[in-house]
């Protein structure tokens, strides 16, 4: 049974249900899934104002969080992180910045990965965040798995780098069918060929 991690950071939630649809996805593609949360690097108290943010907090601190382990066990790994400034939020970066010693052992080498992201608009970073996540798995030698255009879906989101979710101003937008249908794929996507490169 072919093996997916999904790995992710979310503040304000919408990772979180983005992970879940995936989970399902790969679920019903066959594999064996390990979702993980990036534990949460600041002090709750400095978000303490904001709901959302606070209600995810709750519901996942708990919860087994990532660790490289997790990426040495899978056969593929999908990442996920709100854009931030068109790059990763620090939570994840301080996540990214512990796999040096795994890196250097080349365990994190040849494996199937594709990410995903969400910012407050159309334009806000998405593909930015997602190439420049793809650079630093290129320094760990994983094989690339964007959807690309690879169904007839993908012209639909538009984003053939992975999977991006507009959230909205406000951060009220819950994820439309497209983007379902987009994570669906996704996943499916990456089970597939890391099933072949784990044969």
């Amino acid at each position: 049974m072919t093996k997916l991690a999904i790995l992710y950071y979310s503040s304000t939630g919408h990772g979180t249900t983005m992970a879940a649809e995936l989970e399902k996805a790969a679920q019903a593609a066959g594999a064996e899934v390990r979702v993980r949360h990036i534990a949460e690097t600041r002090d709750p108290a400095t978000f303490a104002e904001n709901p959302a943010w606070t209600a995810n907090y709750e519901a996942t601190k708990d919860l087994p969080a990532a660790t490289g382990d997790d990426i040495v066990w899978a056969d593929g790994v999908i990442f996920g992180s709100p854009t931030r400034f068109g790059s990763v939020a620090s939570p994840f970066q301080t996540f990214f910045d512990s796999l040096g010693g795994l890196w250097a052992q080349g365990k994190l080498a040849d494996k199937a990965y594709a990410a995903f992201t969400s910012s407050q608009t159309a334009h806000g970073g998405q593909e930015t965040t997602i190439v420049n996540l793809y650079t630093s798995l290129m320094h760990f030698g994983g094989i690339l798995v964007p959807p690309g255009y690879t169904d007839g879906l993908k012209f639909v989101d538009g984003n053939p780098y992975g999977v991006g979710h507009v959230t909205g101003p406000d951060n009220q937008n819950e994820l439309d069918d497209a983007t379902r249908a987009a994570l669906g794929h996704l996943a499916t996507r990456v089970v597939t060929i890391a099933g072949k490169l784990a044969q």
